[in-house]
């Protein structure tokens, strides 16, 4: 559980530093430049990450068992689970904020670990008590309150916008279902599973999206400041993957996922330390809210022990 949480908190950090590359040039210069920083930087997001991830198995000496967990079954299901995740999913995230705004998007991403919870039933037959479910819709119910604005540009594309919302949803709960299908595969581990899922996304985006939308020479224009920010925020999103997919090698999607989101709360502390950004008495209580949710989704009780007689 600690670990789950984990990955929330590493992710919240990854999201801040990542957001402070965000509003410098050249992605603060104009609309043109805003519509294309999040693919950009979610591209080098995962480039930067695939390279922490190398320097991580390099040192770990598991580039063989990476190679063999490749051409395994197993690895061919971390890879639809990386494409599910990273572009697909990603994609619909960014398409959906620009279509119907930053609030509605996070509501509708935020029931991810809803149906990633309906997938593990379904297909890897996971179960999970009522207190658990009782967490887990508390902990999504805070992130959409945390989420929700009323600030959404009323010029918006609602069908459009929505399935792209949806698309996002069902693709990173379709991951997670997928990579813990993927990892049950003794021979594949957690950080084979993440060594093989950030380059997939990151060749992705280097052959198909980024060419797409003409991104390639922005990109190579950045300057050394917001490499350098995107470096970091990689470091700390390579660590938080490593958390998520170790957790949910671990306890499950559910579970893990639940946890994962914590980190809608946890950017608030980061915002106030980095930003100084002062949260409401609101948003601190939902924050409360996302937490106790996820601990209750994750907590396992010790069964009673019946006596004999």
């Amino acid at each position: 559980m600690l670990t789950g949480l984990s990955a929330g908190i590493l992710w919240a950090l990854d999201t801040v530093i990542l957001g402070i590359a965000l509003t410098l040039p050249p992605f603060s210069a104009g609309a043109s430049a805003a519509m294309l920083a999040p693919l950009i930087s979610t591209f080098l997001h995962d480039a930067f990450s695939s390279l922490w991830m190398l320097g991580f198995t390099a040192v770990t000496k598991q580039f063989k068992n990476v190679y063999h967990a490749l051409r395994s079954k197993s690895g061919r299901f971390i890879l639809l689970g990386a494409l599910l995740g990273g572009p697909i999913g990603m994609s619909g995230y960014v398409a959906a904020i620009q279509l119907i705004g930053p609030g509605y998007t996070a509501v509708i991403s935020s029931l991810y670990p809803a149906l990633g919870a309906l997938l593990s039933y379904l297909f890897l037959k996971e179960k999970m008590r009522l207190s658990q479910l009782v967490g887990l819709l508390m902990s999504i119910a805070g992130v959409i309150a945390l989420g929700y604005t009323s600030s959404d540009n009323a010029q918006m594309r609602l069908l459009p916008g929505f399935l792209c919302a949806a698309l996002c949803c069902v693709g990173w709960a379709s991951e997670g279902v997928i990579c813990a299908y993927g990892m049950k595969d003794p021979t594949v581990t957690f950080a084979h599973a993440l060594q093989i899922r950030q380059p997939v996304s990151a060749i992705c985006y280097a052959l198909i999206i980024l060419p797409a939308i003409g991104g390639w020479q922005e990109t190579i224009a950045l300057p050394s400041s917001v490499i350098l920010l995107i470096v970091v925020s990689a470091f700390c999103g390579t660590a938080s993957y490593l958390c998520y997919y170790r957790t949910i090698a671990k306890i499950g999607p559910p579970k893990a996922m639940a946890l994962n989101i914590t980190y809608s709360a946890w950017s608030l502390v980061f915002s106030f330390f980095f930003l100084h950004t002062i949260p409401d008495k609101k948003s601190l209580f939902f924050a409360v809210v996302v937490l106790a949710g996820a601990l209750l989704s994750a907590l396992e009780f010790p069964h009673r022990i019946k006596q004999k007689n």
